[in-house]
């Protein structure tokens, strides 16, 4: 299931968009039906800290999921999707797996430490295009 990088780059896809939806599931839970279905115009009342770190979770897989995406997908085309890249992007999609709790639950420190894994087999993967 994990062996190519065509498979970690779907899975890290559907991750991101679990990302949105439980952000976006949290937020709902506290603002209700009526606001989501709504246009959301004006100011909003502060969501409770999970739903809020859930949403900054979210926007934070989006900020390097671009980079990823676009190194995974350059690999692939360019025939550079040997074991440097599979790996990368393991230890990308693994980081981001378990950033998503740690970020939800608050632990900083860690957090923090999870990212720069992510960071580390992203750059696994543009190493892996030269």
């Amino acid at each position: 299931m994990f062996g190519t990088l065509n498979s970690i780059l779907a899975l890290s896809i559907l991750l991101g968009l679990f990302h949105i939806l439980l952000a976006a599931a949290l937020v709902t839970a506290s603002r209700g039906a009526k606001w989501n279905a709504g246009n959301r115009d004006g100011e909003q009342a502060p969501v409770p800290v999970h739903a809020a770190r859930a949403e900054r979770a979210s926007r934070n897989f989006l900020e390097t999921f671009v980079f990823f995406a676009a190194a995974a997908v350059c690999a692939i085309a360019s025939g550079r999707d040997g074991h440097l890249a599979e790996l990368g992007a393991l230890i990308y999609f693994l980081a981001r797996l378990a950033y998503l709790p740690i970020y939800v639950i608050g632990i900083p420190v860690l957090r923090s430490l999870v990212w720069m894994v992510s960071l580390v087999g992203l750059l696994m993967v543009v190493a892996a295009i030269f």
